[in-house]
C-alpha cells in the first residue's frame, strides 16, 4: 500500500543513498589500508565459532539439527530491538502483532500462531527469558534490557522446551554479571518527542560474587491522531510510550564447580493503545455518524491519514516483575553431570480501557479500571536438569513444574448511542423488509423514526432498554503443570548423531466463572418471555395488520423476524439469560511429545540432518461470554448461554530436512531447511462481530523452505551480513465441520482449503553492518536491515477487505564514536520510508452487519495499522 507521505520517503532515501555511498568508500579505502591493532582481536575469528542453546546446552549453530536464526548483542543493538515485536525484522517467517491493547500481543512462526484477544488460549510459540517459560507472548512484550542473545527456533519444540511451542521457541538470553567494573549509559531522543535514557552498572562483590543492574525509563508522544468527538476522552493521540523498567543481577560462585545467580525485574506501561482506523467504511456509518454528532467515523475510509476516531479513554496500564534463581552444579556423579535448578515466581498484570465500537458514537466501551479491566497471572515455575556427556553419548533428563493462577474481569459498558443505533439498525432492516413484502397487498408499514422501534419490541420507555454496566464476568482460572523429559544424542560414529527426545506432560486447569449483568438487561428481558409476541405487538402499531392476515403468512412473518429481533437485543452483553451464572469447567490432559533426529557431518563444512518431531500445545477455555443457538460451543448463532467453553489440545506432526555448510574458512554460513507440519485441532480464535469464537480445526499444513545466510568478510575488516528467506505454504485442511464453515453464510465459510491469515508465501529477512576506522582514535558503523513480507490476509475470517498487499520495513543506523567505545553517537531510523501495512484487519464491532460476501456495502471493517516512519539520536557512553 503507497504511504501517504511521499515527501518522507524521498527524504529517506536521499539520506539512505548518502550513507550507502559513504560506506562504498569507506570499503575501498578499507581495502587498501592495513588494518590497525585496535585491542579488538579477541573478536571470533570466523563464524563457525557462533555458539547457540537450542537443546540447552553450549553447542556450535553449525552442529545444531534444529531451524535456527540467532542474533547477537551487537545485531541487536544495531537493529535497535528491545523487546519481540522489534526484533521480528531480523527474522523470516516471524510475525509479531498487537490489537486492541498491546498486553494482547501475538507471534506466529511459518504461518502458525494463537490468534490474540484471549488470555484462555495459550501461545502457539513460546517465550523464554534467561530460562523462564512465560505463559502468554504478551508478557515477554516489554525492554528486555542488556540482551546476550536471541535464539528463534522454528518448528514443534517441546521435548526441550515444553509444551505450548507448537511452532517454535523464541529464547532470550540476557547479560550475565561479570567481574570487571564497568557502566554504561544511553540517552535517546526521536520525533513524536521521543526521548529515553537507560543505564547499567556491573562490579564484582568479591572474588566470587559479582552483581549487574540496569534501568531505563522511555516516553514518546502517539503517532495516531485521535478525533475524541464529545469526550470523554480527552488525549488527542494514541499508541504514545510512557514506562520503566529496573532489572538486577547477583552471581555467586562460591566454588569452581557451583554458581547461582539470582534475577528480579520489574517493567510498569503507562499508555494510550490501542485505536484502530477504519479500512472499509460501510453503510451503518451515516447512522453513527448522526448519532456522534457528525465526524464520528472515516467517510471515507482513509485508513493511512492516521486518524482514529474515539471518544472513550484506552489507556493501559501493565506491571510485569518477577523473580528466579538459578543453581549450576557440577556434580560427582555420573562422570561429572550438571545439574541445574531454575525456580521463579512471576507476576503480571494489566488493567486496559477500551471503546469497542471505534467510533466517538457513544456506544460500547470499557472503563480503564481494575474493578472493570483487570488481567493477571501469578505464576511460579520450577525446572531441574540432569547434563551429562561421555565420549559417545549426551544426555539429558528433567522435571518441569508449573502453578499459574489467571485473574480475568471482563466488562462492557452501554453508551447513550447504543440503543438508538442498534435499534435503527434493525429497525430499518425488519421494517424495510416488511414494507417490500407486505406492499403486494396493498399494507403500508410505518418505517418512520426506527430507533424507537426496539423501545416498541419491549415496552419499555425509550432510552432505558440499554443502559449503563451492561457486562461484569470474574474469570478464575488455576492451570498446575507437571512434566519429565529427556534429550539423548548418541555419537553412533564420528559422522553420524542419532538425538532421541521425548516428555511427558500432565496438565489440570479448573475454571469458576460468574457472569451478571449490573444493568439488568432491560430491554433483553421484556422480550425473553415472549418473543412472537413482542415483535408481534410492535409490527402491529407499525401498521401491520398481523391477526387479519393468514396463519401461515403470521408464521411466516413471526418466524423469520422473532429470532432476528431477539438475538439483536440479547447480544452477549446484553442478554438476561448470563446473569447470575456461575459455572465450574475442569479438564485434565496426559499427552506424550517427542522428537527422532539423524545428523550426519559429510566432512567438516557439511551437515544434513532428518527430523521427525511431534508438539504438544495445550486446551484450555474461551473466557469469553459465549451464547449459541442450542447452549453448544459449536453451535450457530443464537442467545442460549453456553456452560462448556473448553477446546482440546492442539497437536502437530513435523518433519524437517535440513543441511548446513560452512564457507570460505567459516566466515560463511549457508542453512536451509524443508518442513512439513500437519496440525490436528489447531486452535482458531475468531472475531465474529459481536464476540469471540474458538473453533477447533482438525487439519492445518504449513510446507516449505527455510534458507540463512550468514557471512563476515576475511578482507575487509567489520563487513558482515545476515539475512534469510523462507517459502512457506500455510493451509487450512479442505473439511471443516460447522455451520460456521459453510457457503454462503457462515462467518468462516472462506477457510477450507484457504491459505491461513498472517501468512505470506514468501518472507525475507537482511541486515547488512559496516564497522571501519576513522583515523586513530575513531571508528564509525553502519547498519541496514530489511523484512520483506509478500502478500497475505491480517484477518482470521479471510475476508477480501483485511488483504494486505505485499510490503518491505527498512531500518538504518550510522553510528561514530570512540575505538575502545567509550562513547558513541548514533542516527538511526525505524520503518525509514514509512510503509503503511496493517497489523490485524477485523469486523467493525456491531458495524459488519451484511453478509461474510466479499464487498458487502452494509459492512465496516476495521484495522490496527503498523507503526510509521521513527527517527532518532543516540548517544552512549561506556566505563
Amino acid at each position: 500500500m503507497s504511504s501517504q507521505h511521499p515527501q518522507y520517503k524521498l527524504l529517506a532515501a536521499a539520506v539512505l543513498a548518502a550513507l550507502v555511498s559513504m560506506s562504498q568508500v569507506q570499503v575501498a579505502q578499507a581495502q587498501d589500508a592495513p588494518p590497525a591493532n585496535d585491542g579488538r582481536d579477541d573478536e571470533p575469528a570466523t563464524l563457525a565459532t557462533l555458539v547457540v542453546t537450542a537443546q540447552k546446552r553450549e553447542e556450535a549453530l553449525q552442529d545444531v539439527p534444529i531451524s535456527v536464526t540467532v542474533m547477537d548483542e551487537q545485531l541487536i543493538r544495531d537493529s535497535g530491538v528491545r523487546d519481540i515485536k522489534d526484533m521480528q525484522v531480523l527474522v523470516p517467517g516471524l510475525t509479531v502483532t498487537s490489537t486492541q491493547n498491546e498486553a494482547i500481543t501475538t507471534a506466529r512462526i511459518r504461518g502458525i500462531g494463537t490468534v490474540g484477544d484471549n488470555v484462555g488460549l495459550e501461545s502457539s510459540v513460546g517465550v523464554v527469558i534467561d530460562g523462564v517459560y512465560r505463559p502468554r507472548n504478551s508478557i515477554g512484550f516489554g525492554d528486555l534490557g542488556e540482551i546476550e542473545r536471541i535464539e528463534v527456533l522454528k518448528g514443534p519444540q517441546g521435548t526441550v522446551f515444553g509444551k505450548n511451542t507448537s511452532a517454535g521457541v523464541i529464547n532470550v538470553m540476557t547479560r550475565r554479571p561479570s567481574y570487571t567494573q564497568s557502566a554504561e549509559g544511553e540517552v535517546t531522543a526521536g520525533n513524536y518527542g521521543a526521548l529515553g535514557v537507560s543505564g547499567s552498572y556491573n562490579d564484582a562483590l568479591s572474588d566470587n560474587a559479582a552483581f549487574s543492574v540496569y534501568a531505563a525509563k522511555r516516553k514518546r508522544d502517539g503517532w495516531m491522531d485521535v478525533r475524541t468527538g464529545a469526550g470523554p476522552r480527552t488525549d488527542t493521540e494514541d499508541y504514545d510510550q510512557n514506562y520503566h523498567t529496573l532489572r538486577g543481577k547477583l552471581l555467586f560462585e562460591p566454588t569452581e564447580t557451583l554458581n547461582l545467580q539470582f534475577s528480579a525485574d520489574y517493567t510498569s506501561r503507562e499508555e494510550n493503545c490501542c485505536t484502530a482506523v477504519q479500512l472499509v467504511t460501510g453503510g451503518t456509518a451515516p447512522i453513527i455518524n448522526a448519532l456522534g454528532g457528525g465526524n464520528a467515523i472515516a467517510m471515507p475510509a482513509d485508513p493511512y491519514a492516521r486518524i482514529a476516531y474515539s471518544n472513550r479513554s484506552t489507556s493501559q496500564d501493565i506491571k510485569d516483575k518477577g523473580v528466579s534463581a538459578q543453581v549450576d552444579w557440577e556434580t560427582p556423579w555420573f562422570g561429572g553431570a550438571t545439574l541445574t535448578s531454575i525456580t521463579a515466581q512471576r507476576e503480571w498484570q494489566a488493567i486496559n480501557g477500551l471503546d469497542y465500537d471505534f467510533t466517538t458514537a457513544d456506544i460500547l466501551y470499557r472503563n480503564a479500571d481494575a474493578d472493570e479491566s483487570f488481567t493477571g497471572f501469578d505464576t511460579f515455575s520450577q525446572e531441574l536438569r540432569l547434563t551429562g556427556a561421555t565420549d559417545r553419548f549426551d544426555w539429558m533428563v528433567g522435571f518441569f513444574y508449573s502453578d499459574e493462577d489467571l485473574d480475568r474481569t471482563e466488562t462492557y459498558r452501554i453508551g447513550a448511542a447504543y440503543e438508538p443505533y442498534l435499534s435503527t439498525l434493525v429497525g430499518q432492516q425488519v421494517l424495510g423488509g416488511l414494507a417490500a413484502q407486505l406492499a403486494p397487498l396493498g399494507i403500508v408499514v410505518d418505517t418512520a423514526n426506527p430507533a424507537t422501534f426496539m423501545s416498541q419490541v419491549s415496552g419499555q420507555p425509550f432510552g432505558t432498554n440499554f443502559t449503563g454496566l451492561g457486562a461484569l464476568d470474574r474469570h478464575d482460572q488455576s492451570a498446575k503443570s507437571q512434566a519429565i523429559f529427556t534429550n539423548n544424542t548418541w555419537h553412533a560414529t564420528d559422522a553420524l548423531d542419532l538425538t532421541l527426545g521425548l516428555r511427558y506432560t500432565r496438565e489440570k486447569k479448573e475454571l469458576t466463572s460468574v457472569y451478571s449483568n449490573p444493568n439488568g438487561s432491560v430491554g433483553c428481558g421484556s422480550v425473553l418471555a415472549n418473543p412472537a409476541g413482542r415483535v408481534a405487538a410492535a409490527l402491529t402499531a407499525r401498521g401491520v395488520p398481523l391477526a387479519a392476515l393468514p396463519p401461515e403468512v403470521q408464521a411466516q412473518i413471526l418466524g423469520s423476524v422473532a429470532p432476528q429481533v431477539a438475538g439483536f437485543m440479547c447480544l452477549p452483553w446484553a442478554n438476561a439469560l448470563h446473569h447470575g451464572r456461575m459455572t465450574r469447567q475442569e479438564r485434565e490432559e496426559k499427552e506424550w511429545s517427542g522428537t527422532l533426529k539423524a545428523a550426519y557431518r559429510w566432512n567438516e563444512t557439511v551437515m544434513t540432518y532428518l527430523s521427525a518431531a511431534r508438539g504438544y500445545k495445550g486446551g484450555g477455555f474461551n473466557l469469553d461470554r459465549v451464547q449459541s443457538s442450542n447452549g453448544l460451543s459449536s453451535g450457530g448463532s443464537g442467545i442460549t448461554p453456553v456452560d462448556d467453553t473448553s477446546f482440546p489440545g492442539e497437536f502437530v506432526d513435523s518433519y524437517e530436512l535440513g543441511v548446513r555448510t560452512t564457507w570460505a574458512g567459516g566466515n560463511l554460513l549457508l542453512n536451509a531447511t524443508l518442513f512439513h507440519q500437519t496440525y490436528d485441532d489447531f486452535q482458531l480464535n475468531s472475531f465474529l462481530g459481536t464476540s469471540f469464537v474458538v473453533r477447533s480445526i482438525p487439519k492445518v499444513v504449513s510446507q516449505g523452505i527455510d534458507t540463512e545466510v550468514l557471512w563476515q568478510s576475511a578482507t575487509v575488516r567489520g563487513l558482515t551480513l545476515q539475512g534469510g528467506l523462507m517459502y512457506a505454504d500455510t493451509r487450512f485442511g479442505d473439511d471443516i465441520p460447522g455451520a460456521d464453515f459453510q457457503a454462503p453464510g457462515g462467518a468462516l465459510y472462506k477457510l477450507p482449503g484457504a491459505r491461513m491469515p498472517f501468512a505470506p508465501y514468501w518472507s525475507g529477512s537482511g541486515s547488512a553492518t559496516y564497522e571501519w576506522d576513522l583515523g586513530d582514535r575513531l571508528l564509525a558503523r553502519f547498519n541496514i536491515g530489511a523484512k520483506y513480507m509478500s502478500e497475505f490476509n491480517t484477518g482470521s475470517d479471510l475476508d477480501a477487505e483485511k488483504h494486505q498487499d505485499g510490503f518491505t520495513v527498512v531500518n538504518a543506523r550510522l553510528g561514530f564514536g570512540a575505538r575502545d567505545r567509550r562513547w558513541m553517537v548514533e542516527l538511526w531510523g525505524q520503518n525509514i520510508f514509512d510503509e503503511d501495512y496493517v497489523q490485524v484487519g477485523f469486523d467493525g464491532p456491531l458495524q459488519a452487519v451484511g453478509s461474510p460476501q466479499p464487498g458487502d456495502p452494509l459492512n465496516t471493517y476495521n484495522g490496527f495499522l503498523g507503526a510509521p516512519a521513527t527517527y532518532g539520536v543516540t548517544f552512549r557512553l561506556r566505563y
